[in-house]
């Protein structure tokens, strides 16, 4: 996931990564603050910081951290579901300037893995393969458990449609039931009323 998005210097900013459980997720960033005299971006945010704060499905805090105008953050999920991935700068200012804003250029990866960038650069090139090869069975240990989380879902998305279907049968049934009967009792009423009255 590559983005970037807007945000006032004391404004908070979230954005929600749907994860499958024991997955780390690495982050980088870099904020950009407008200036008002050139009307555009300067290329960096010196000075300024950035508070990351990770909340897992159950409102547990796996991250909070204050980096600087640029920086990675990594964190491993616990539980698969709705991570909010919060960013706030550390701007002290009481007053923000009208049109002081920033803008944050996000990268996400799922299911990232560090490299020990020493061994891979080693001479050896054995070793080098060995790692090489370790990282693509824990990419296709991740890529096998993403699967597994999207057939847990298609699965429950399936049996909500089933039971919804189900519902939507049985109320047409109790539905027309009630129109017979309705229907039935309108015309007795009817009969006797006419009976009543003499007029058959």
């Amino acid at each position: 996931l590559a983005l970037y998005f807007h945000i006032g210097e004391r404004e908070e900013k979230c954005i929600i990564e749907d994860i499958p459980s024991d997955t780390l997720v690495v982050g980088n960033y870099k904020v950009q603050r407008w200036d008002i005299h050139i009307r555009d971006f300067l290329e960096s945010a010196p000075g300024l910081g950035m508070f990351v704060t990770v909340s897992s499905p159950s409102g547990e805090v796996l991250l909070s951290k204050l980096y600087g105008p640029q920086a990675m953050f990594s964190f491993t999920s616990y539980h698969t579901g709705e991570h909010i991935i919060c960013f706030q700068s550390n701007s002290t200012r009481i007053a923000v300037i009208a049109g002081s804003k920033l803008r944050i250029h996000l990268d996400i990866r799922v299911g990232e893995h560090f490299l020990d960038e020493s061994v891979i650069q080693a001479k050896d090139k054995v070793n080098e393969i060995n790692v090489r090869l370790e990282h693509l069975i824990e990419q296709i240990h991740h890529v096998t458990k993403e699967q597994d989380y999207e057939r847990e879902r298609e699965e429950k998305f399936r049996k909500t449609s089933e039971e919804t279907n189900s519902n939507i049968l049985w109320w047409a049934i109790a539905q027309t039931l009630i129109l017979i009967s309705v229907g039935i009792w309108q015309i007795k009423s009817l009969r006797d009323f006419f009976i009543a009255k003499k007029l058959v």
